[in-house]
């Protein structure tokens, strides 16, 4: 008797000691995003989103991407706020975007559609002339770009804040 008692206890024992684990696991906090990378909750979800700071990487945003992740994609910080146009050059997916001001409100919001391919008769200029025109429609310093389709589940709205570390990015853009 004895014996089935302790191996009652051993159990029981098992059993706490698991469900304590799993307990304490969900009370770590957040992995650090890897580096070139920011953590953004959307929608109640984590975002891992590319981060973009300078010219060169702003011009090619998702350009030539075959697929965004579910929740990946890309956060644009430029140097200022100031009305913005983003449009879909070399871009093989549908892309989402929210436009944010300074202080990380939404001004903007636009489900961007693939345009049709450069032609090999076109030149640069004519094809960016005929690129559909994604406006900020007031000033924005911050952008972020999902994968197509999924800002139609969310409940944003423009004026509603997204969390951002916004001193960090600041310090980075260039």
């Amino acid at each position: 008797m004895a014996d089935s008692l302790n191996t009652t206890r051993r159990a029981l024992l098992l059993v706490l000691t698991t469900a304590l684990a799993f307990a304490l696991s969900g009370c770590s906090s957040p992995q650090p995003a890897p580096e070139g990378f920011q953590i953004v909750r959307l929608n109640g979800v984590d975002y891992t989103l590319e981060l973009v700071s300078d010219d060169a990487t702003r011009t090619v945003g998702l350009g030539g991407r075959e697929s965004i992740p579910e929740h990946g994609g890309m956060l644009f910080s430029f140097p200022n706020a100031r009305m913005r146009q983003f449009v879909m050059r070399d871009c093989l997916v549908d892309i989402d975007i929210l436009f944010l001001d300074a202080s990380g409100r939404i001004v903007a919001t636009h489900a961007m559609t693939i345009e049709e391919p450069k032609k090999d008769t076109e030149t640069q200029p004519a094809y960016e002339r005929r690129l559909k025109k994604y406006s900020s429609r007031f000033p924005a310093q911050f952008a972020i770009e999902i994968r197509g389709g999924l800002l139609e589940t969310m409940t944003y709205k423009p004026g509603d804040k997204i969390e951002l570390d916004l001193e960090y990015l600041k310090s980075v853009t260039q």
